[in-house]
C-alpha cells in the first residue's frame, strides 16, 4: 500500500514536470509559423510534422481515456496539444494558397488530416471498440502507440546522419537537443512509475537518441556551419559556408521543430521527418 501511495506521488511528480516541458515543447514552431504569418506565404514549408502531431496526440487521448485510471496527465497534455496542433494547420491552410505549388501543399495537408486523423484514427477506434474488450482493448492500443512511437523515435537517425556528414551542427540546436531529452526522461519515469511500459518504453529510445544528438554537437560544436542547396537532380548538396543563413537553413532547421511535436508521453521526441522545402 505504501509503495503504491510511494508511486503515485512520483508519476504525479514527473507527469506535472512531463506536462510543462512538452507544453513548451509544443509551442517551439511558434518562429517558424511567425515568419509564415510576416511573409503570408507557407514558402517551402511542409505540414507533415503538423498532421502527425495531431494524429499521435488524438491517439494517446483515446488511449488515455481506454485507460481511465492514471490518465489525468496524458488527458491534459495531449488534449492541449490536440488543440495546437490544430491551430497551426488551420494558420498553414490560410497562408498556402500564395502560389500554385503552395495550393497544391494546401490540398496535400487536407488530405494528410483526413487520412490520419479521420480515416487512420477511425478505423483504430471503430476495430478496437467492435472486436476487443476491457484489458485487451486498452493493451491493443497501447502497443499501436507505442510501436508508432518507435517509428518516429527513428527518425532523429536522418539528422545525425547529416551532422556526421556534413561535420555542423548547423541544423541541431543544442538547446532543443536538451529539453527534448529531458523531456523523454521525465515521461519514461513517470511511465516507468505507474508501470505502464507503452509510455515508459519508447522514451529509452528518445532519450537515447537525444543523447547520442548532445554528444555530436559536443563534437562538432566548433566546425564551419553547412549550407544546403538543390543541385541539378533535384537531390540535396552540402557546401561549406561561414554564414547560412537562409531559406534553405530555417527549413532544415523545420525538421528539429516540428518533429518534436509528434505527441506526448511516447511520441514526442527528437525525431526529423524532414519537411524540408527541397523535397515537396
Amino acid at each position: 500500500m505504501a509503495a503504491n501511495i510511494h508511486d503515485q506521488s512520483f508519476s504525479i511528480v514527473f507527469g506535472l514536470l512531463g506536462n510543462i516541458l512538452s507544453f513548451f515543447v509544443y509551442l517551439a514552431p511558434l518562429p517558424t509559423f511567425y515568419r509564415i504569418f510576416k511573409k503570408k506565404s507557407t514558402e517551402g514549408f511542409q505540414s507533415i510534422p503538423y498532421s502527425v502531431a495531431l494524429f499521435s496526440a488524438m491517439l494517446l487521448l483515446y488511449y488515455a481515456f481506454l485507460k481511465q485510471h492514471d490518465a489525468v496527465m496524458l488527458i491534459t497534455i495531449n488534449s492541449i496539444g490536440s488543440c495546437i496542433e490544430s491551430i497551426y494547420l488551420i494558420f498553414y491552410q490560410i497562408y498556402a494558397t500564395k502560389t500554385a505549388r503552395q495550393f497544391a501543399l494546401q490540398i496535400y495537408t487536407t488530405k494528410l488530416v483526413i487520412f490520419f486523423n479521420i480515416v487512420a484514427l477511425g478505423l483504430i477506434i471503430l476495430v478496437t471498440l467492435v472486436f476487443f474488450k476491457g484489458h485487451l482493448r486498452v493493451s491493443i492500443v497501447g502497443w499501436i502507440c507505442a510501436i508508432f512511437s518507435v517509428c518516429v523515435f527513428a527518425a532523429p537517425l536522418s539528422i545525425i546522419r547529416l551532422v556526421i556528414k556534413t561535420k555542423s551542427v548547423e541544423y541541431m540546436p543544442f538547446p532543443l537537443s536538451f529539453f527534448l531529452t529531458l523531456c523523454a526522461i521525465t515521461w519514461f519515469l513517470y511511465g516507468f512509475s505507474l508501470r505502464d511500459f507503452y509510455i515508459a518504453t519508447p522514451n529509452i529510445l528518445g532519450f537515447s537518441f537525444g543523447i547520442t544528438q548532445m554528444i555530436l554537437y559536443l563534437v562538432y560544436r566548433g566546425e564551419t556551419k553547412a549550407l544546403v542547396l538543390p543541385d541539378s537532380n533535384n537531390k540535396v548538396q552540402l557546401e561549406q559556408f561561414p554564414n547560412a543563413n537562409n531559406v534553405q537553413q530555417s527549413t532544415v532547421n523545420q525538421n528539429q521543430e516540428g518533429a518534436m511535436n509528434y505527441g506526448v508521453a511516447g511520441m514526442i521526441s527528437n525525431s526529423q521527418v524532414v519537411p524540408s522545402e527541397l523535397n515537396v
